[in-house]
């Protein structure tokens, strides 16, 4: 995808494009040319330069240690737990795995971190509002969140933390009766400003940017309307001219507005025996090609519409039609045989000689949001084909035929009266000799629309996601434990393979802490509910456990819990965001933690030494698991672990591990 900045080719992706947009600069920048194919991984470069690509990632990577650090450090006061937080993410197999190569989960991993620092440094500033520093921290944090979300839309999370935490301040600021409301109004007002407008407009800009360089023709060009490729050099709508209104007598193609719902389309090939009536074949086709020509004719009239001599007569919504395939001579039929996958759907079928069949092959032409009698546009109106006689809706399932069907999209009729792009067309090609033809420059959509329909298309692709064949998966209660990870490459005992998984001390340190940080918790409230009178120095420590605890953990909450109620197919590293927040919690919970106990010893020299020694032998035990696990990092050569042999012997501590 970087690759297609390069060459300006317009492709599509579920995810926003600020991302690949960086990767493609960094590429350029460093003289990458945009020509590596990358097929799969373990490709060889060659002589193509790379390293930009490979090294911005990594910096970016890099750049999640000092974030957390600072952050840690900004909310505990404490240089220890800023350095155990700083040693977690600097040992974790996982991050310098993910780190090392063109991913997007660094980039967004560093929008991510600079959101919760600037939103922590922001805080921290609350005693001096309005103050240069406190406007570069606020007006920050509102850059790092368009970034984060212009990268994959699970920045929404950190949204919704930072907006979470700006509501929290505000009700505090709400309650300060030394406040007067005209300066609340200003606090308001500048949030707004800089956590809303400010984040919009750099969000939007992405996308501007994204259009104005990728106006080549490219892979993605299917998945967008007809009026939105008719803008991309070299799409075979663009700078064309074709009548504005469907006329009786056009030749046409009809689009699914699916997402990769293809053409209408038929081909002489009949229905295979005992799959609904043996007629011929209707199905969605994703490519251009001649079997996507229909002929719009009216339901009882075998007039020569092809006579110039003949009057024009326009289609209009709420009329009936008769649509005849081009290059076959049969019409778009329907009737009560069930669907070949879809079941409770009805089969469409070509039916007739020479456009002679039956009522069957009636259809009523309804445009959405248009009064009856008003006239049909092609590429802008969006219509739906109601069948006569059963009243069912013709659609594109998505469902892939066999090997009969050629492997193309099913189309059906629908007996369920739902407006879904699954049942909603456009007319893409128009051809009528006896029309005025327009420019499609008239039809073009503005950019509001463009960002719209960008927005529907990544959103419904998102949702609908399925993992490939042979494609390792995993379930979201899997990746707190470690449970699984992922090969990225290499395949026999002679090639560097890499491993993600997380190194599993520290996963597992994080995941023991979240539940005593909990109890930590719980039992401070409640200590401090009951009034148990606490030093000024267990107060700051408590102090640092709810505030500043409490909102590390309600980011890892809110970057972890929303994977269990997604549809969609889930990876390993979707973790590692809230990964690192279970870090920093780590950092400040033993950091709490040891003094706390600390604090029970009466020799300042032995307290001293109780928390040192913790926050080491924690430090070393870390870095000790790290120095048997680096090679799932920097790549493993030898036997699988399960052969003695393996330098990686005796490290397959759960069955589930694959190295």
């Amino acid at each position: 995808m970087g690759s297609y900045y390069i060459n300006r080719t317009f492709f599509f992706d579920v995810h926003p494009p600020l991302g690949k947009m960086l990767i493609g600069l960094a590429g350029y920048l460093s003289g990458y040319d945009g020509t590596f194919p990358f097929q799969k991984p373990g490709d060889r470069y060659e002589q193509h330069n790379y390293m930009g690509m490979r090294g911005f990632c990594a910096f970016l990577g890099s750049c999640l240690v000092p974030f957390a650090y600072l952050t840690v450090l900004e909310l505990s006061k404490s240089l220890p737990a800023a350095l155990l937080t700083a040693c977690i993410l600097i040992f974790d197999t996982g991050c310098i795995t993910l780190s090392q190569y063109i991913l997007l989960d660094p980039i967004l991993m560093f929008f991510l971190m600079g959101a919760v620092l600037s939103m922590v440094k922001c805080n921290a500033c609350a005693d001096r509002p309005f103050s240069a520093s406190w406007w570069f921290w606020l007006s920050l944090t509102g850059v790092n969140l368009a970034g984060a979300m212009g990268v994959k839309f699970v920045g929404l999370f950190v949204v919704l933390l930072v907006g979470l935490n700006t509501i929290y301040d505000l009700w505090d600021l709400l309650g300060n009766l030394s406040l007067s409301l005209v300066m609340f109004g200003k606090h308001l007002l500048a949030r707004v400003l800089c956590l809303i407008l400010l984040p919009l407009a750099l969000y939007t800009a992405v996308f501007a940017v994204h259009f104005t360089v990728l106006n080549k023709s490219g892979p993605g060009d299917g998945f967008f309307s007809s009026a939105f490729q008719s803008q991309l050099i070299g799409n075979n709508l663009h700078n064309v001219s074709i009548p504005e209104h469907l006329a009786y007598g056009s030749v046409i193609t009809m689009k699914n507005l699916r997402m990769a719902g293809g053409y209408l389309h038929s081909h002489w090939h009949l229905y295979p025996e005992g799959v609904g009536a043996r007629q011929q074949q209707v199905t969605a086709y994703l490519h251009k090609d001649l079997n996507n020509l229909w002929i719009i004719k009216k339901p009882d009239s075998d007039a020569d519409l092809s006579d110039p001599s003949s009057p024009v007569e326009f289609v209009r919504h709420g009329d009936i039609i008769r649509l005849e395939h081009k290059e076959t001579s049969r019409n778009l039929h329907s009737h009560q045989h069930e669907a070949p996958l879809t079941r409770k759907h009805f089969q469409v079928t070509g039916y007739g000689i020479n456009g002679t069949g039956d009522s069957n092959d009636f259809w009523r032409i309804e445009v959405v949001g248009r009064k009856p009698g008003k006239l049909i546009k092609v590429l802008r109106s969006q219509v739906r084909l109601t069948h006569v006689a059963t009243g069912c809706i013709l659609g594109s399932s998505g469902k892939t035929l066999p090997k009969w069907g050629w492997e193309q999209v099913e189309v059906t009729c629908t007996p369920y009266l739902k407006d879904t792009p699954n049942s909603l067309w456009n007319f893409e090609d128009h051809i009528n000799p006896k029309l005025p033809n327009i420019s499609l420059d008239v039809l073009k959509p503005s950019f509001a629309e463009i960002l719209l329909e960008s927005h529907m298309v990544m959103i419904r692709g998102n949702s609908g996601l399925k993992p490939k064949d042979n494609e390792v998966t995993s379930k979201p209660w899997h990746w707190p434990i470690n449970y699984q990870g992922l090969r990225f490459s290499g395949v026999n005992e002679t090639d560097y393979r890499v491993y993600l998984l997380g190194n599993p001390v520290v996963w597992w340190l994080n995941l023991f802490t979240i539940g005593l940080y909990l109890l930590t918790a719980i039992s401070t409230a409640v200590a401090l509910k009951r009034g148990v009178q606490l030093s000024s120095e267990l107060k700051e420590l408590s102090r640092v456990v709810l505030r500043g605890g409490g909102q590390i953990a309600l980011g890892w909450l809110l970057h972890y819990l929303p994977f269990f109620m997604m549809g969609r197919v889930l990876y390993f590293h979707h973790y590692f965001p809230a990964m690192l927040f279970s870090s920093m919690l780590t950092g400040i919970t033993w950091d709490t933690l040891l003094k706390f106990f600390a604090g029970f010893l009466s020799p300042s020299t032995a307290a001293r030494r109780v928390y040192g020694g913790g926050i080491l032998a924690l430090v070393l035990l870390i870095m000790y698991s790290f120095y048997l696990f680096h090679p799932l990092s920097y790549g493993m050569i030898g036997p699988m672990a399960s052969d003695p042999s393996s330098p990686m012997a005796g490290l397959r501590w759960m069955d589930s591990w694959e190295f």
